[in-house]
């Protein structure tokens, strides 16, 4: 441990006593760092997978079922709230009745918070995309555990800000199966000692799980109507969906619309703003009516977690929102596979591995903010009210999970 190493344990080992010290006054997300406890399974003999939040959970599925097919115990972790909540719900179906499944927070990344990850280690640690955490991988390093990162994506960006930190916890990462070719030489930029190239594991999650059968009411309600769904919207997104929605409601007035803001924080204001606008909606948090309760609803509010995959196929076209209020965007493949015509904002960057063979295949628009509502009546003429199944992915983006799994699972522990 040199100079480096020292000032990052210093400055992480006092944030996490003061962190401790003050616990009860700090937000949830720490709060639940602070408590994250160990799986207490035997030393060497499981499989840490890290995921931040819900999108990396989402992403993980595909992941888990083969760490669970290759009868690995596996224990995933999640750094935020909202990804607790989506753990707790989905872990039992993840786990499939095996027991080889467990969950919880991911600690404080000081002495502290890892002794009780580090007491009985992992045999593989498991990272998705970005997740490089200097005390962790360090401490791995020193016990000779391997660390991998999957769907390795890292942008110049990120890149330029990381600083010697960062770059020192990708030196000691054993393996980065990097999700895209820019992503692959950044990894290599930053350090990482033996990057391939896995692919994005979103072109191969398996096929969403079915919505709840409240979900039978608004279908027979809304059987003959075109829905247009609007997931991922940022801040002054809403604004954007609703008014190329009401304007397109001049020539299509039976079109519904279903709207999912990315930000559970956000929920209630959206809500709130719905409310001011005189909309007849509903919240699909709360209780789920008859059909006829439907009929005269024009708006679902998706406040929920998970459902916005599956609910693209109730609509007859998608909106992926983000890129027009934010540079990054977000992932468009969930309305793709789901087949309807789907259009995103300019502000790609951070899918632009998947961005570019979907519109080489002509399975996704980029519009400008002002050309939402014309790409709605256009497509309307043409689409059918629902699609008639999942549609093929271009060949360009299959056998991302097969490639990542062949990188990671000779490191993976046997026996």
């Amino acid at each position: 441990m040199d100079a480096l190493d020292l000032s990052y344990l210093a400055a992480i080992s006092l944030t996490g006593a003061t962190a401790r010290a003050c616990a009860r006054g700090l937000p949830e997300g720490w709060r639940v760092r602070l408590q994250a406890e160990a799986p207490g399974l035997p030393a060497g003999r499981w499989v840490w997978l890290h995921a931040v939040s819900v999108g990396e959970l989402l992403l993980a599925e595909g992941l888990i079922g083969r760490l669970r097919q290759a009868g690995q115990r596996v224990h995933l972790s999640t750094g935020t709230p909202a990804g607790l909540d989506l753990l707790g719900r989905r872990l039992p179906d993840w786990d499939a009745g095996t027991g080889l499944l467990s969950g919880g927070a991911f600690p404080l990344d000081d002495p502290a918070g890892l002794e009780s990850f580090l007491g009985r280690p992992p045999g593989a640690f498991i990272a998705l995309e970005t997740e490089l955490w200097p005390g962790l991988l360090e401490a791995l390093h020193t016990r000779g555990i391997p660390s991998l990162v999957v769907n390795g994506r890292l942008t110049e960006r990120s890149l330029r800000r990381g600083g010697p930190w960062l770059g020192r916890a990708a030196s000691r990462l054993t393996k980065v199966a990097a999700r895209d070719e820019a992503s692959l030489e950044a990894f290599r930029r930053l350090g990482a000692p033996a990057v391939a190239l896995g692919g994005n594991l979103k072109a191969d999650l398996p096929p969403p799980r079915p919505l709840h059968g409240g979900w039978d009411g608004l279908r027979t309600a809304w059987a003959g109507a075109p829905v247009l769904v609007a997931g991922n919207t940022v801040e002054g997104e809403e604004d954007l969906v609703l008014e190329a929605w009401q304007a397109a409601r001049a020539a299509a007035p039976d079109l519904r619309l279903i709207l999912a803001p990315r930000q559970p924080r956000r929920f209630d204001a959206v809500a709130r703003s719905f409310t001011d606008r005189g909309l007849a909606f509903r919240r699909a948090s709360e209780p789920w009516p008859e059909a006829a309760a439907w009929r005269g609803t024009r708006v679902l509010l998706l406040d929920t977690l998970g459902e916005l995959p599956a609910a693209y196929a109730e609509g007859t076209l998608g909106l992926v929102a983000g890129g027009w209020a934010a540079p990054g965007g977000h992932n468009p493949l969930e309305p793709v596979r789901a087949g309807v015509p789907t259009a995103i904002g300019p502000g790609f960057a951070n899918f632009e591995d998947l961005v570019q063979p979907l519109r080489a295949a002509g399975c996704l628009d980029v519009l400008p903010a002002d050309g939402v509502g014309a790409w709605i009546l256009a497509e309307l003429v043409k689409a059918p009210v629902r699609s008639a199944g999942a549609a093929a992915l271009p060949e360009a983006l299959a056998g991302a999970l097969d490639r990542t799994w062949s990188l990671i699972a000779p490191l993976l522990p046997s026996g």
